[in-house]
């Protein structure tokens, strides 16, 4: 009896000090694995500049002042925006007579002698490209502030859709639509914001931030 309790008792610290032993080794093991570097110094690695999300809009900081679809002095407005709340003169001067109808207007006409280039009033990015039979070529920007602008008869379109551009972008240039053909170099410019349409005069050389 004596010699198993002088076993147990021998055996017991034994445990213990492998125990100890044990902890310390694997605590320097993870340590140092830890410490060293996770990548080799003279290892090379490429890495993108794109953004992972292509559809992505470009964000508009807020004291960007939105401005005209152009920047050739000579255009001046053909027909103005028809205004629900305006003056009854104000909006004869913007119905747009066509075989026989009269239209409201829901942008604004502007035209100029020579041909002007089109630009974007603000960044965003490009959702649709086309050719109506009424109003020609047309190009349409969705913007990260709830706006979208439309520009329509158009002679050439210099961009595809899915495009992100910047603000002052040309988007093509000035040309001709068959409501009003007489006018060979215009532009038929319309403003959403928030899902209506806004009259375009009231909302150029704003800053975003007072919207």
């Amino acid at each position: 009896m004596k010699n198993k309790r002088k076993l147990k008792k021998a055996v017991i610290p034994s445990i213990i000090g492998v125990l100890v032993v044990t902890i310390i080794t694997t605590l320097f093991i993870v340590n140092n694995n830890m410490s060293e570097p996770v990548f080799e110094d003279d290892v090379e690695f490429n890495y993108t500049t794109n953004n992972i999300f292509s559809n992505e809009l470009p964000t508009i900081a807020e004291e960007v002042v939105i401005i005209k679809p152009f920047v050739d002095e000579t255009v001046k407005i053909n027909k103005a925006y028809y205004d629900y709340k305006g003056e009854k003169e104000n909006q004869q001067n913007a119905l747009i007579l066509y075989e026989n109808t009269y239209m409201q207007n829901s942008g604004i006409d502007y035209n100029s002698d020579k041909v002007f280039d089109i630009i974007s009033i603000l960044d965003g990015m490009v959702v649709n490209v086309g050719e109506d039979e009424l109003l020609g070529k047309f190009v349409e920007v969705r913007h990260s502030n709830d706006m979208i602008s439309m520009y329509q008869s158009l002679s050439e379109v210099n961009v595809k859709k899915d495009d992100t551009i910047k603000q002052g972008h040309i988007l093509g240039k000035s040309g001709k639509n068959n409501i009003n053909p007489k006018l060979e170099n215009q532009l038929h410019f319309e403003l959403s914001y928030k899902g209506q349409y806004v009259n375009p005069e009231e909302y150029f050389d704003k800053k975003v931030q007072d919207l």
